[in-house]
């Protein structure tokens, strides 16, 4: 079985770490650069950096600070937030990603998809889905939102999950709203639903609280990679840690650096 990922994530508001609860409520996390630094020497296996407010204020993405980021880390670096169209992706390959993630611009325009996967490949094509719990016409569904969370679209989360990996993603991050930043765990119902739906990896995301919780999103939600923030951004678990509990649960993991020195782990 492969390694699974434990991946830090940077939502970045005007060049700043920034972390809220159900995408609302932002609260500073420090620097973009010195975070992600600090992740790369804990053993974070890949970091994806979100401009979070991008798309909704219909302005590009921040490439220097995606280009000092990626000077400074030498892990795989997903980047996402304002890409509207191929050379969007183009210049933030050029600053320094090896992936690149669409979410608004996905549901506005499915084709950009291809397009992507065409030029890029897929395996540098990342979707993100974000859906939120929602009453229609009787029944509870799944539904996507765009534009940071702020933009229903009709969209249900499983078939427009398989339609992006039809259309040549390689790989979703799945971020249920409902749970973001609340810290109790991920939704395993809606990520084991994507997870059993499509081929290509899916990585969990939104509302990681402990260690726990990430391994929970591989063993239960059949995740291949489990996305966190806020606990590794202000100190409540560590990046060794959660590899710890992977280990002793039996889910294979690359481990932690021989050169990390974590003052608990001595």
């Amino acid at each position: 079985m492969l390694a699974r990922r434990i991946i830090p994530c940077l939502d970045v508001e005007k060049g700043r770490v920034v972390k809220g609860t159900r995408f609302l409520d932002l609260v500073d996390a420090g620097d973009p650069v010195a975070v992600a630094a600090r992740y790369e020497a804990e053993g974070a296996d890949e970091l994806v950096f979100l401009d979070i407010t991008a798309s909704h204020e219909g302005r590009a993405i921040m490439l220097e600070v995606v280009r000092r980021v990626s000077e400074t880390i030498f892990m795989p670096f997903t980047v996402g937030g304002g890409i509207r169209r191929l050379d969007d992706a183009c210049q933030l390959v050029q600053a320094g990603a090896e992936k690149v993630s669409i979410n608004s611009a996905a549901v506005r325009t499915p084709d950009l998809i291809t397009e992507l996967a065409d030029r890029l490949g897929s395996c540098a094509t990342v979707v993100n889905i974000d859906p939120k719990r929602v009453i229609r016409d009787g029944r509870e569904i799944w539904e996507v939102f765009v534009s940071g969370g702020r933009v229903a679209t009709g969209l249900e989360a499983v078939p427009w999950a398989r339609e992006v990996e039809a259309r040549g993603a390689g790989e979703i991050v799945l971020t249920c709203m409902d749970r973001d930043g609340t810290r109790d765990g991920y939704d395993l119902e809606i990520t084991a639903a994507v997870s059993r739906a499509v081929g290509i990896p899916v990585v969990a995301s939104g509302g990681a609280g402990n260690a726990e919780h990430l391994a929970d999103a591989i063993e239960q939600g059949g995740a291949d990679a489990a996305l966190a923030a806020g606990i590794f951004h202000f100190g409540q678990c560590t990046i060794r840690e959660v590899k710890e509990v992977f280990a002793r649960r039996g889910i294979p993991v690359r481990p932690v650096p021989n050169q990390f020195h974590d003052a608990r782990h001595p």
